[in-house]
């Protein structure tokens, strides 16, 4: 799929802007993305990015002028959105429903909200969301992450470690915030994302993408302390950077990220511990992060995330 005669978009897509990095990912596939906007760029409607550069394909158009474009397919990412196309649209659209999420609760039993039907095909980030959720008989595919290619930016030229993650205050226990003071004891931290600021080690809140990842390339190793996430995208695009990891050998990240590339553990104090031998080795640092890098495009690549959803959507 992708463009017909080079000049018209195969495919009209209604998507909301949920996950900036995704989206941003997305929205490169050549076709027309339509983003809706609402007053006060609210969550159901917050149009563009401020802080990525995106192409002229993903437009803005208000929630009620949305019933006057020939949306061809909708993209669903939280259950509400359903009844909102219906509503925003005034008619039916065949659509997908990605699902960026790990199930949270009673995890063996989490039974996903389209578990019950098979007329939306139900999309996962990670082959392990797909094993974990209950699905039920929907119909379900992996799509795993791609990211645009940043280049390899790595320098390492700060003896620090970068950590990634919004919002670290109110998701302690999920993003690992709690751990923080431990391998604190043994580098010096520097966290970026949103609603940063507070935190009692260097931070950098909110950044856009392009200058966030030029100043996480300089620090000398990437940390992800996630307990419970599908697949953080930072550490992929740390991974690009060039950059080694450090991260909790949990969820996704044990597929993710080969040995040669960093150190994974559910052992704090050896993570703590691979962090200070990344920092007081350069040469190490910059090796691992070589062959992070490789192992980041070679399965994480733009192209072939567009290639996925290119079958996914012709389906449809």
């Amino acid at each position: 799929m992708g463009q017909g005669d080079g000049l018209e978009p195969l495919v009209r897509i209604l998507i909301w802007h949920v996950h900036g990095s995704w989206t941003g990912a997305f929205i490169r596939g050549g076709h027309d993305y339509l983003l809706p906007l609402v007053p006060g760029r609210g969550p159901d409607g917050r149009g563009r990015a401020a802080t990525f550069d995106w192409p002229a394909a993903a437009r803005e158009v208000p929630y009620d002028r949305l019933r006057h474009e020939p949306v061809d397919v909708v993209v669903y990412q939280r259950p509400h959105e359903i009844g909102l196309a219906r509503e925003w649209l005034g008619r039916d659209v065949p659509g997908v429903y990605v699902e960026h999420n790990t199930p949270a609760g009673d995890v063996p039993r989490t039974r996903h909200h389209l578990a019950g039907q098979n007329d939306v095909t139900l999309v996962h980030v990670t082959h392990f969301n797909e094993l974990y959720w209950d699905n039920g008989r929907a119909r379900t595919r992996v799509i795993e992450h791609g990211v645009p290619d940043p280049g390899h930016l790595y320098t390492g030229e700060l003896p620090r470690a970068g950590v990634v993650v919004n919002e670290p205050v109110r998701r302690t226990r999920v993003a690992g915030t709690d751990l923080l003071p431990r391998f604190a004891e043994r580098v010096p931290l520097d966290v970026f994302g949103m609603k940063v600021d507070g935190l009692p080690y260097g931070t950098r809140e909110d950044l856009p993408q392009h200058v966030m990842h030029a100043e996480l390339a300089r620090r000398r190793v990437y940390l992800h302390p996630y307990r419970w996430t599908s697949l953080g995208l930072a550490l992929v695009e740390a991974m690009t950077l060039g950059m080694p990891v450090v991260a909790l050998a949990a969820t996704e990240a044990i597929e993710a990220v080969p040995q040669e590339a960093g150190v994974l553990s559910t052992k704090v104090h050896v993570l703590a511990g691979a962090l200070h031998d990344f920092v007081a080795d350069p040469e190490h640092a910059s090796q691992a992060g070589k062959a992070a890098r490789a192992a980041a495009l070679a399965r994480y690549g733009l192209g072939r995330f567009l290639a996925d959803w290119d079958r996914v959507l012709e389906e449809v």
